[in-house]
């Protein structure tokens, strides 16, 4: 599902929407909203406006999971922390008990932090320890169609085997020192949504969306819902140069 809007703020309040109508549904049906954030500056104006009314206030909390679906290999203080940055913006601000925020521990060695991570995700299954089925996984793309921290090149192994990896190679001339979720864990979620923004994104849109399928070269594509519901939420600077229907 592909919806085009006039801004950016208009992008953020669909998603705010959004969420607030798949959390409260989420948790008639099993008592508690399970969702993974991303970092960026569109999820920032997100994160703004669920920290106002009426989202504040409407927003079920205290029944509220969050995890990340991607995060540097840095401290939690550290400001390219995506952990850092929604706490900052709202999670102090919102009464979501602590216990209910599931960081990844990017201060840790990737030996350490991705098994810390596939056991808080085991930690909150409804299934006896299994891997979680979240409600909502929040998603970006980078101008070259990086997803979470999934990056073009050739996919690994180890991707479709595993819920959570840790992204250590080198990545556009620099170390990316990141874990990440994969397609393996995102695509079994109920919804993901995705949010892009800026004329800086069009031409990578527009080959994600009409051009041909090449998974390595465009990581986003790799996300595909085995049993959910894909949004792709884009404003008008984003879609420009796109064939939308």
């Amino acid at each position: 599902m592909i919806q085009v809007f006039d801004t950016k703020q208009d992008v953020a309040q669909a998603a705010a929407k959004l969420l607030l109508e798949t959390a409260t549904e989420a948790i008639s049906k099993n008592g508690r909203f399970l969702v993974a954030l991303s970092g960026g500056s569109t999820p920032a104006l997100l994160y703004e406006l669920l920290n106002k009314r009426p989202y504040a206030e409407k927003m079920p909390w205290q029944d509220t999971h969050i995890f990340w679906g991607d995060e540097r290999l840095v401290p939690p203080t550290n400001d390219g922390s995506n952990f850092k940055q929604a706490k900052n913006i709202l999670l102090q601000n919102v009464p979501i008990p602590e216990e209910n925020i599931h960081r990844a521990k990017g201060e840790l060695s990737p030996a350490d932090a991705v098994p810390d991570y596939l056991a808080q995700l085991k930690a909150v299954s409804l299934n006896d320890g299994a891997l979680p089925i979240f409600d909502l996984v929040l998603l970006g793309m980078g101008g070259d169609g990086h997803t979470a921290s999934l990056f073009p090149g050739a996919i690994q192994p180890i991707e479709r085997e595993t819920a959570v990896i840790s992204v250590t190679a080198n990545y556009d001339g620099r170390p990316a020192n990141r874990i990440s979720f994969t397609p393996l864990l995102i695509n079994k979620s109920k919804n993901i949504l995705v949010l892009i923004t800026g004329e800086n994104k069009a031409a990578t849109v527009n080959e994600v969306l009409n051009g041909e399928t090449n998974l390595e070269k465009w990581p986003i594509q790799r996300i595909q819902p085995s049993n959910g519901t894909l949004y792709w939420y884009l404003d008008q600077a984003a879609a420009q140069n796109s064939k939308i229907d």
